[in-house]
């Protein structure tokens, strides 16, 4: 889907009463994203836009994954998305007038493009970093990697002969706590 399907023109909607709607699928849809994050497969998304006495009101759920690494065992990670989008959407222009919307009483609200046209790629691409995980996982019980060899953990991995230790840690061995001096 090019972005130019992803602009979805809304002037008569506007024009509408409150409560007016309209639907519309994305299909395939493939966007860049910020914070080097890159997309695995396309996105498909189901959008309501219903007509408020401010603006409109966006509900998406947006569906697709994420090309990642693993956090325990470094591995390319495919992480699915399934993403709710609920957000009001101002105009940028009165439709009225053609003059600019005053923004300074709501700086961080969504706004319409001057064309009066809804970005769903921003909304999107702002939606997809909030879900980011944190720390992804190839699955989701990753064993992740052997300290001793940096190999893989789970079936396969070998066992390591003796009880390898850090040479500077070995003095550890050795040391004991005391009972009665636990607490002192």
């Amino acid at each position: 889907m090019t972005r130019a399907a992803l602009s979805i023109p809304l002037a008569g909607l506007l024009g509408e009463v409150p409560g007016s709607t309209r639907h519309v699928e994305v299909t395939d849809a493939d966007i860049q994203l910020d914070d080097g994050l890159v997309l695995a497969s396309p996105i498909n998304a189901s959008v309501d836009i219903a007509r408020t006495n401010r603006g409109v009101l966006v509900d998406a759920r947006m569906r697709g994954s994420l090309a990642e690494e693993c956090s325990r065992c470094l591995r390319p990670a495919v992480v699915p998305l399934d993403v709710t989008i609920r957000e009001e959407v101002l105009p940028s222009v009165d439709l009225a007038t053609g003059k600019a919307a005053d923004t300074t009483a709501e700086p961080e609200v969504a706004r319409l493009t001057d064309h009066h046209e809804l970005d769903l790629e921003r909304l999107f691409r702002e939606a997809i970093s909030l879900e980011e995980p944190i720390a992804p996982l190839c699955e989701p019980d990753c064993p992740g990697l052997c300290i001793v060899c940096g190999e893989r953990l789970g079936p396969g991995h070998p066992e390591h002969e003796g009880d390898d230790i850090d040479p500077r840690l070995a003095a550890l061995r050795a040391f004991r706590v005391d009972a009665g001096t636990e607490n002192e």
